[in-house]
């Protein structure tokens, strides 16, 4: 009984350990397709930024919604062209991707102004388009009751603000040189932005139970969004 016993033991404690390892791997590999998922389309997307085949800065327009400038009025700024919006934390791009002289805001064109915000207090990003309302892009908002795989974690000590030395920038921006422009300098430097380098820290949601910790990954990439670049 005691030799019974003690095969018992062995055996449970090996399959629990492999449903533990196996429970923590499923996990990772949903914030890995996330997180990879969430970085192409991001690259494809910005990559188009300042797109303008007639290439007038005049079709520019204004991507926030205030009582001096109104959503889709001219732009303030036609010289940042497609990329209205340039900061570690966020940035909205603009382009005339059906080629007809404007920046449209019908539902057929919903993808010619595009703009990403990381949710450092809640540790999310989102996605939205012609000024509409933010939908959850990688991760979701805690309170929102739907279930959650994976975190961005970019704001490296949780204070829901970017602190330069200590967080990591989703978005970092080179001249044509190759030097970087600190955001200090943005946004009065974004005509000069000619690379756009995009990383995502994201970690899973549920904790390892191997570990007890959570899986943390780092995935970038850089752009260049050509069009940007291209003079009058």
């Amino acid at each position: 009984m005691a030799i019974g016993l003690i095969m018992l033991t062995a055996i449970y404690t090996a399959v629990n350990t492999a449903q533990r390892s196996t429970y923590g791997i499923e996990r990772k590999v949903v914030a890995q397709q996330d997180a990879r998922a969430a970085l192409e389309l991001m690259a494809m997307e910005i990559r188009m930024a300042s797109y303008d085949r007639n290439m007038d800065n005049a079709i520019w327009v204004n991507p926030a919604s205030t009582a001096a400038t109104p959503c889709f009025s001219t732009s303030p700024n036609p010289t940042y062209k497609g990329i209205q919006e340039a900061t570690p934390f966020a940035i909205t791009v603009e382009m005339d991707i059906n080629d007809n002289g404007i920046i449209d805001n019908t539902p057929n064109n919903s993808n010619e102004t595009i703009k990403y915000v990381y949710q450092a207090a809640s540790q999310y990003i989102t996605r939205s388009t012609n000024c509409g309302s933010a939908q959850p892009f990688l991760g979701d908002d805690p309170t929102s009751g739907r279930p959650l795989s994976t975190r961005a974690v970019n704001d490296q000590n949780g204070n829901g603000v970017y602190d330069t030395g200590i967080d990591v920038p989703i978005f970092r921006y080179y001249d044509g040189a190759g030097t970087e422009i600190p955001p200090a300098n943005l946004p009065a430097s974004i005509p000069n932005i000619r690379v756009i380098e995009i990383t995502l820290v994201v970690e899973t949601e549920d904790v390892d139970p191997a570990s007890n910790q959570r899986r943390s990954m780092v995935y970038s990439t850089r752009i260049i969004p050509r069009n940007h670049g291209i003079k009058q």
